[in-house]
Protein backbone atom coordinates (compact mmCIF):
# COMPACT_ATOMS: atom_id res chain seq x y z
CA UNK A 1 0.00 0.00 0.00
CA UNK A 2 1.74 3.52 -1.18
CA UNK A 3 1.32 6.66 0.58
CA UNK A 4 0.22 9.71 -1.38
CA UNK A 5 2.76 12.14 -1.35
CA UNK A 6 2.42 15.20 0.86
CA UNK A 7 1.38 18.14 -0.60
CA UNK A 8 4.22 20.94 -0.56
CA UNK A 9 3.29 23.76 1.20
CA UNK A 10 4.12 27.57 0.21
CA UNK A 11 8.17 28.12 1.06
CA UNK A 12 9.68 31.39 0.86
CA UNK A 13 12.20 30.20 -1.51
CA UNK A 14 12.88 26.94 -3.12
CA UNK A 15 15.21 24.59 -2.93
CA UNK A 16 18.33 25.03 -5.13
CA UNK A 17 21.79 23.30 -5.37
CA UNK A 18 23.29 26.76 -5.07
CA UNK A 19 24.02 28.01 -1.62
CA UNK A 20 24.28 31.54 -0.45
CA UNK A 21 20.60 32.77 -0.64
CA UNK A 22 20.32 34.24 2.60
CA UNK A 23 23.94 36.35 1.94
CA UNK A 24 22.92 37.31 -1.58
CA UNK A 25 19.25 38.60 -0.62
CA UNK A 26 20.74 40.53 2.92
CA UNK A 27 23.35 42.26 0.03
CA UNK A 28 20.55 42.92 -2.39
CA UNK A 29 17.88 44.51 0.36
CA UNK A 30 20.95 46.44 1.88
CA UNK A 31 22.05 47.62 -1.65
CA UNK A 32 18.76 48.53 -3.20
CA UNK A 33 17.80 50.40 0.86
CA UNK A 34 20.87 52.51 0.52
CA UNK A 35 20.68 53.37 -3.35
CA UNK A 36 17.15 53.55 -3.92
CA UNK A 37 14.83 53.06 -0.70
CA UNK A 38 16.61 55.92 1.60
CA UNK A 39 16.69 58.47 -1.14
CA UNK A 40 13.12 58.24 -1.83
CA UNK A 41 12.25 57.99 1.81
CA UNK A 42 13.91 61.43 2.32
CA UNK A 43 12.46 62.92 -0.44
CA UNK A 44 8.73 61.52 0.90
CA UNK A 45 9.43 63.16 4.16
CA UNK A 46 10.69 66.33 3.50
CA UNK A 47 7.50 66.57 0.80
CA UNK A 48 5.09 65.37 3.63
CA UNK A 49 6.92 68.29 6.18
CA UNK A 50 5.35 70.92 3.88
CA UNK A 51 1.54 70.04 4.93
CA UNK A 52 -1.28 69.22 2.48
CA UNK A 53 -2.27 72.53 1.91
CA UNK A 54 0.90 74.22 0.92
CA UNK A 55 1.80 70.79 -1.36
CA UNK A 56 -1.37 71.49 -3.02
CA UNK A 57 -0.67 74.92 -3.63
CA UNK A 58 2.49 73.95 -5.47
CA UNK A 59 1.34 71.18 -6.86
CA UNK A 60 -1.26 73.15 -8.53
CA UNK A 61 0.58 75.79 -9.58
CA UNK A 62 0.26 76.35 -13.09
CA UNK A 63 3.87 76.45 -13.98
CA UNK A 64 4.51 73.71 -12.00
CA UNK A 65 1.32 71.48 -14.15
CA UNK A 66 2.59 73.52 -17.69
CA UNK A 67 6.74 72.06 -16.77
CA UNK A 68 4.59 68.07 -15.99
CA UNK A 69 3.04 68.24 -18.90
CA UNK A 70 5.98 69.31 -21.59
CA UNK A 71 8.06 66.41 -19.69
CA UNK A 72 5.63 63.84 -19.69
CA UNK A 73 3.72 64.78 -22.90
CA UNK A 74 7.08 64.78 -25.14
CA UNK A 75 8.76 61.78 -23.20
CA UNK A 76 5.54 59.93 -24.38
CA UNK A 77 5.50 60.94 -27.99
CA UNK A 78 9.19 60.44 -28.40
CA UNK A 79 8.97 56.84 -27.10
CA UNK A 80 6.26 56.09 -29.29
CA UNK A 81 8.18 57.38 -32.16
CA UNK A 82 11.28 55.44 -31.18
CA UNK A 83 8.80 52.10 -30.40
CA UNK A 84 8.39 52.49 -34.71
CA UNK A 85 11.22 53.75 -35.61
CA UNK A 86 13.32 51.70 -33.30
CA UNK A 87 11.60 48.29 -33.98
CA UNK A 88 11.94 49.48 -37.94
CA UNK A 89 15.98 49.76 -37.04
CA UNK A 90 16.45 46.48 -35.25
CA UNK A 91 14.51 44.89 -38.30
CA UNK A 92 16.68 46.06 -40.58
CA UNK A 93 19.72 45.17 -38.42
CA UNK A 94 18.68 41.09 -38.13
CA UNK A 95 17.27 40.22 -41.27
CA UNK A 96 19.34 42.07 -43.75
CA UNK A 97 23.02 42.06 -44.98
CA UNK A 98 24.59 45.00 -46.28
CA UNK A 99 28.32 46.98 -46.54
CA UNK A 100 28.63 48.69 -42.92
CA UNK A 101 26.13 47.47 -41.42
CA UNK A 102 28.46 46.22 -38.22
CA UNK A 103 29.43 50.31 -38.46
CA UNK A 104 25.51 51.19 -38.28
CA UNK A 105 25.05 48.56 -35.48
CA UNK A 106 27.88 50.84 -33.40
CA UNK A 107 26.22 54.02 -34.16
CA UNK A 108 23.26 53.03 -32.64
CA UNK A 109 24.96 52.86 -29.10
CA UNK A 110 26.09 56.38 -29.45
CA UNK A 111 23.93 58.28 -27.35
CA UNK A 112 24.78 55.54 -24.20
CA UNK A 113 28.12 56.75 -25.09
CA UNK A 114 27.63 60.47 -25.57
CA UNK A 115 27.42 63.01 -23.10
CA UNK A 116 24.05 64.15 -22.95
CA UNK A 117 25.30 67.82 -23.02
CA UNK A 118 27.26 66.94 -25.72
CA UNK A 119 24.28 65.88 -27.30
CA UNK A 120 22.05 68.49 -26.82
CA UNK A 121 24.59 71.35 -28.18
CA UNK A 122 24.93 69.33 -31.68
CA UNK A 123 20.96 69.20 -31.72
CA UNK A 124 20.80 72.58 -31.03
CA UNK A 125 23.76 73.23 -33.72
CA UNK A 126 21.90 71.71 -36.32
CA UNK A 127 18.34 72.54 -35.36
CA UNK A 128 18.64 76.42 -34.89
CA UNK A 129 17.15 78.71 -37.06
CA UNK A 130 20.78 79.21 -38.61
CA UNK A 131 21.70 75.40 -38.05
CA UNK A 132 21.98 73.21 -41.53
CA UNK A 133 18.46 71.57 -40.92
CA UNK A 134 16.81 74.51 -39.07
CA UNK A 135 17.63 76.67 -42.02
CA UNK A 136 16.42 74.30 -44.37
CA UNK A 137 13.22 73.61 -42.32
CA UNK A 138 12.53 77.65 -41.05
CA UNK A 139 10.94 78.83 -44.78
CA UNK A 140 8.68 75.79 -44.55
CA UNK A 141 7.18 77.79 -41.14
CA UNK A 142 8.88 74.76 -39.31
CA UNK A 143 10.43 75.78 -36.01
CA UNK A 144 12.50 73.14 -33.90
CA UNK A 145 14.73 74.88 -31.84
CA UNK A 146 13.79 76.13 -28.44
CA UNK A 147 10.43 74.43 -28.74
CA UNK A 148 8.51 71.53 -27.91
CA UNK A 149 9.54 69.87 -31.05
CA UNK A 150 13.12 70.17 -30.01
CA UNK A 151 12.81 67.97 -26.90
CA UNK A 152 10.91 65.99 -29.10
CA UNK A 153 13.86 64.93 -31.19
CA UNK A 154 16.55 65.30 -28.00
CA UNK A 155 14.44 62.80 -26.53
CA UNK A 156 13.86 60.30 -29.43
CA UNK A 157 17.45 60.91 -29.87
CA UNK A 158 18.46 59.58 -26.78
CA UNK A 159 15.64 56.92 -26.31
CA UNK A 160 16.27 54.84 -29.59
CA UNK A 161 19.29 52.53 -28.20
CA UNK A 162 16.85 51.33 -25.61
CA UNK A 163 13.76 50.54 -27.80
CA UNK A 164 16.40 49.34 -30.43
CA UNK A 165 18.48 46.85 -27.93
CA UNK A 166 15.56 45.30 -26.47
CA UNK A 167 13.72 44.62 -29.84
CA UNK A 168 17.25 43.33 -31.51
CA UNK A 169 17.41 39.86 -29.53
CA UNK A 170 14.13 38.66 -29.56
CA UNK A 171 13.89 39.60 -33.14
CA UNK A 172 17.02 36.97 -33.65
CA UNK A 173 15.22 34.20 -32.51
CA UNK A 174 12.73 34.83 -34.69
CA UNK A 175 13.68 32.05 -37.58
CA UNK A 176 12.73 32.95 -40.98
CA UNK A 177 11.05 29.55 -41.81
CA UNK A 178 7.93 31.16 -39.57
CA UNK A 179 7.74 34.09 -42.35
CA UNK A 180 8.15 31.33 -45.11
CA UNK A 181 5.52 29.11 -43.83
CA UNK A 182 2.93 31.95 -42.95
CA UNK A 183 3.52 32.87 -46.76
CA UNK A 184 3.09 29.19 -47.87
CA UNK A 185 -0.44 29.17 -45.80
CA UNK A 186 -1.65 32.31 -48.02
CA UNK A 187 -0.31 35.32 -45.89
CA UNK A 188 0.48 38.42 -47.22
CA UNK A 189 3.44 40.50 -46.02
CA UNK A 190 1.12 42.75 -43.91
CA UNK A 191 -0.59 40.02 -42.13
CA UNK A 192 2.67 37.99 -41.34
CA UNK A 193 4.20 41.11 -39.39
CA UNK A 194 0.74 41.71 -37.49
CA UNK A 195 -0.47 38.24 -36.56
CA UNK A 196 2.92 36.43 -36.66
CA UNK A 197 5.89 38.50 -35.67
CA UNK A 198 4.51 41.32 -33.64
CA UNK A 199 2.74 38.74 -31.57
CA UNK A 200 6.08 37.38 -29.98
CA UNK A 201 7.93 40.92 -30.36
CA UNK A 202 5.12 42.86 -28.21
CA UNK A 203 6.43 42.12 -24.82
CA UNK A 204 9.95 43.58 -26.04
CA UNK A 205 8.72 46.39 -27.92
CA UNK A 206 6.29 47.07 -24.05
CA UNK A 207 9.55 46.85 -22.29
CA UNK A 208 11.76 49.15 -24.99
CA UNK A 209 8.93 51.51 -24.94
CA UNK A 210 8.82 52.13 -21.11
CA UNK A 211 12.28 51.97 -20.87
CA UNK A 212 12.85 54.99 -23.59
CA UNK A 213 9.71 56.79 -21.59
CA UNK A 214 11.42 56.98 -18.25
CA UNK A 215 14.60 58.11 -19.98
CA UNK A 216 12.91 61.07 -20.99
CA UNK A 217 10.82 61.80 -17.73
CA UNK A 218 14.00 62.40 -16.10
CA UNK A 219 16.36 63.72 -18.85
CA UNK A 220 18.00 67.32 -18.62
CA UNK A 221 21.26 67.52 -20.16
CA UNK A 222 20.24 67.34 -23.83
CA UNK A 223 17.22 69.00 -24.10
CA UNK A 224 18.15 72.44 -21.86
CA UNK A 225 20.13 73.25 -24.67
CA UNK A 226 17.80 73.14 -27.53
CA UNK A 227 14.20 73.53 -25.38
CA UNK A 228 14.82 77.45 -24.88
CA UNK A 229 13.07 76.76 -21.21
CA UNK A 230 10.75 79.50 -21.50
CA UNK A 231 8.13 78.80 -18.46
CA UNK A 232 4.97 77.82 -20.26
CA UNK A 233 6.24 77.04 -23.06
CA UNK A 234 9.44 75.15 -23.31
CA UNK A 235 10.26 74.59 -19.79
CA UNK A 236 11.12 71.05 -18.72
CA UNK A 237 10.29 69.90 -14.69
CA UNK A 238 13.63 68.88 -14.02
CA UNK A 239 14.53 72.27 -15.01
CA UNK A 240 12.23 73.53 -12.94
CA UNK A 241 13.06 71.75 -9.66
CA UNK A 242 16.81 72.81 -10.68
CA UNK A 243 15.63 76.93 -10.46
CA UNK A 244 13.54 76.28 -7.29
CA UNK A 245 16.79 74.68 -5.77
CA UNK A 246 18.56 77.82 -7.08
CA UNK A 247 16.42 80.02 -5.33
CA UNK A 248 16.50 78.11 -1.89
CA UNK A 249 13.09 77.09 -2.13
CA UNK A 250 13.82 73.25 -1.24
CA UNK A 251 10.58 72.54 0.06
CA UNK A 252 8.92 73.53 -3.91
CA UNK A 253 11.91 71.51 -5.29
CA UNK A 254 10.85 68.43 -3.16
CA UNK A 255 7.44 68.60 -4.22
CA UNK A 256 7.79 68.74 -7.56
CA UNK A 257 9.85 65.81 -7.19
CA UNK A 258 7.67 63.72 -5.45
CA UNK A 259 5.11 64.12 -8.04
CA UNK A 260 6.99 63.09 -10.76
CA UNK A 261 8.15 60.05 -8.59
CA UNK A 262 4.55 59.47 -8.06
CA UNK A 263 3.43 60.05 -11.95
CA UNK A 264 6.20 58.20 -13.08
CA UNK A 265 5.58 55.20 -11.02
CA UNK A 266 1.88 54.93 -12.00
CA UNK A 267 2.41 55.04 -15.65
CA UNK A 268 5.49 52.56 -15.28
CA UNK A 269 2.84 50.41 -12.96
CA UNK A 270 0.21 50.62 -16.19
CA UNK A 271 2.98 49.65 -19.02
CA UNK A 272 4.36 46.99 -16.23
CA UNK A 273 0.92 45.56 -16.25
CA UNK A 274 0.18 45.96 -20.14
CA UNK A 275 3.55 43.85 -20.55
CA UNK A 276 2.57 40.85 -18.36
CA UNK A 277 -0.73 40.80 -20.27
CA UNK A 278 0.97 40.76 -23.04
CA UNK A 279 3.27 38.02 -22.19
CA UNK A 280 0.05 35.82 -20.71
CA UNK A 281 -1.48 36.83 -24.25
CA UNK A 282 1.40 35.57 -27.02
CA UNK A 283 3.82 34.05 -24.46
Amino acid sequence: MTTAPAKAGWRFRQPSVIPGFGLTLGFSLAYLTLIILIPLSGLIWRSAALGWADFWAIATDRRTINALEISFGTAFIAAMVNVVFGTIVAWVLVRYSFPGRRIVDAMVDLPFALPTAVAGIALTTLYAPNGWLGSLLAPLGIKVAYTPLGIVIALIFIGLPFVVRTVQPIMEEIDKEVEEVAATLGANRFQTIARVLLPGLAPAIVTGFALAFARGVGEYGSVIFIAGNLPYKSEIAPLLIVIRLEEYNYAAATAIAAIMLALSFVMLLVINLVQTWSRKRYG
